[in-house]
């Protein structure tokens, strides 16, 4: 049932964004710029709007939007308790699970990054 709520909520607020960017172009990326500014994806100079704007609410965007949502259903972490094992993609592009990388009973540190 979650699984179809999501379903219907993404796929609804796809179309939506999508008849908007039909009929209101020029607002929509002034709107999706402005997200970008909150998420400091614009201000890398040589990663332009061109670049990742359009692939807002298309058909490939609404499959990693669904994707990432029923996969974070399976994720439950609770202080106190072990963190979930859940998959990585190393530089290399090879898929781990991410206790996969803890050494003996050394603390395992992520350090998270961002394209621009």
């Amino acid at each position: 049932l979650q699984k179809f709520l999501i379903l219907l909520q993404v796929t609804l607020s796809v179309v939506v964004g999508k008849t908007m960017m039909i009929l209101f172009p020029n607002a929509m990326k002034r709107y999706i710029l402005k997200m970008g500014e909150k998420s400091r994806m614009n201000r890398n100079p040589k990663f332009s709007y061109e670049n990742w704007g359009p692939t807002f609410f298309s058909f490939k965007y609404l499959q990693f939007v669904l994707k990432v949502k029923w996969k974070r259903l399976e994720d439950e972490a609770f202080e106190g308790h072990p963190a979930p094992n859940t998959p990585v993609v190393t530089l290399g592009g090879e898929v781990c699970d991410l206790l996969g990388f803890m050494k003996d009973n050394r603390p395992l540190i992520l350090n998270f990054g961002s394209c621009t």
